[in-house]
């Protein structure tokens, strides 16, 4: 990274450390080094470096949780963190958050305000912009229904407050896709606090009972193809659990989960993946779409 880009992020408001290696900031822990990972401490100041990075024609990628992605062995662009950006504010039945504050700390916060209807998303990896970004769901719930407001940047990086109405919200997928989240405004309900505990304790059981949640995973590897089409369950009807590639194996406790065995590198996962997708495109005609993001090494600006 030029001297001069250094100095300007710095001022900016931003922490900046080269050739560091993604996968510190991933949940499958993989992903070499970066050019460099920049950390924005403010809204204002990850608008700045998003600016700066533009102006100075850099390649990045903006970084939330580190669900969903698995990173190259070298990343040859600029990474922009959000995981500064976690500030908050409830009023009434509605809470504004920061998208790089963690569903799990989100949800505590949500529990100690008595604030109801996230639960099903207990247990889940990643920050408030990954589960917009991707309408994040489970047990029946997706996110999307909570929303009422989303404040984003467009390709321009102009700022702009889109309503629900104006957001296009489905099975894995939001129209947030095309732009950068900043934050949201989500209407919930009120309920007591014990029965909010008590709703995310009996969601996260099951989640442990069904899911590696022990072990490095990017979460679910693929989207699933039609609502009666189970994908954890027709990779395990193949036989394929336990199949590993490399450091990377499909998970024994629930099958659509590849996991890090130690040293998984993102070679090792796409081969995997489209192993289990040939497999099952030859067992049933069904083409299986990833969930989880291989980045490449460093052409999207």
């Amino acid at each position: 990274m030029k001297e001069q880009l250094f100095k300007s992020l710095y001022l900016a408001g931003c922490d900046v450390r080269l050739g560091e290696k993604l996968s510190q900031y991933t949940t499958i822990r993989i992903g070499g080094p970066a050019k460099a990972v920049v950390f924005p401490q403010t809204v204002s100041a990850f608008i700045d470096s998003l600016n700066i990075l533009k102006e100075a024609g850099e390649s990045y990628k903006i970084l939330g949780g580190g669900s969903n992605v698995v990173p190259p062995p070298e990343f040859n662009g600029i990474v922009v963190s959000t995981r500064f950006l976690t500030g908050y504010e409830t009023v009434d039945n509605r809470v504004t958050a920061e998208c790089g504050i963690t569903m799990r700390r989100l949800l505590r916060i949500l529990v100690a305000e008595e604030l109801s209807g996230l639960e099903f998303l207990s247990g889940l990896p990643g920050s408030l912009g990954g589960a917009l970004f991707m309408n994040a769901g489970a047990f029946g719930g997706e996110i999307g229904s909570f929303v009422e407001e989303v404040t984003v940047l467009d390709d321009n990086l102009n700022l702009k407050i889109l309503r629900a109405d104006e957001i296009e919200f489905s099975y894995r997928y939001s129209s947030l896709q095309k732009y950068v989240i900043l934050k949201a405004v989500l209407r919930l309900r009120h309920a007591p606090k014990e029965k909010i505990r008590k709703e995310m304790e009996r969601i996260l059981r099951r989640r442990l009972e069904k899911q590696p949640l022990d072990l490095p995973s990017a979460g679910s590897t693929f989207k699933r193809p039609r609502e009666d089409f189970y994908v954890g369950t027709t990779i395990d009807a193949l036989g394929l659990k336990g199949l590993r590639i490399g450091g990377a194996e499909i998970s024994t406790k629930h099958a659509g989960f590849i996991i890090n065995r130690g040293n998984a590198t993102q070679e090792d996962v796409k081969m995997l993946i489209e192993k289990i997708q040939g497999l099952v495109f030859s067992a049933y005609g069904v083409k299986l779409e990833p969930e989880v993001k291989l980045w490449k090494g460093g052409s999207y600006v």
